[in-house]
């Protein structure tokens, strides 16, 4: 039995009864009510930003879906442009002929 004592890690066996004791002591503060308040007023700030981020980009999709449809008019005058630029070559051809 001495030298069980002898043996034993007293620095481990402290190190764990006190993370006991302040696990335990945390749990009962975490649970308080003012911790309770405390974590509500934290959600709801999250909440907060989380709406302002959305809004941002609502505001940045609709610019893109707007840019997108601005820039697939440019592309179909061009493709007309180029199509009555061959349409009037082909007829200065004919013509020529």
């Amino acid at each position: 039995m001495v030298n069980f004592l002898k043996d034993f890690d007293w620095k481990k066996t402290g190190i764990f009864a006190a993370g006991v004791a302040f696990g335990t002591a945390g749990i009962k503060v975490l649970s308080s009510k003012d911790a309770k308040k405390f974590y509500t007023n934290c959600t709801a700030a999250a909440l907060r930003a989380k709406e302002c981020v959305m809004k941002t980009v609502s505001t940045v999709q609709e610019n893109a879906e707007d840019i997108l449809a601005d820039a697939k008019d440019i592309n179909e005058e061009r493709v007309a442009q180029a199509e009555a630029a061959e349409f009037e070559d082909a007829q200065t051809t004919e013509t020529e002929e």
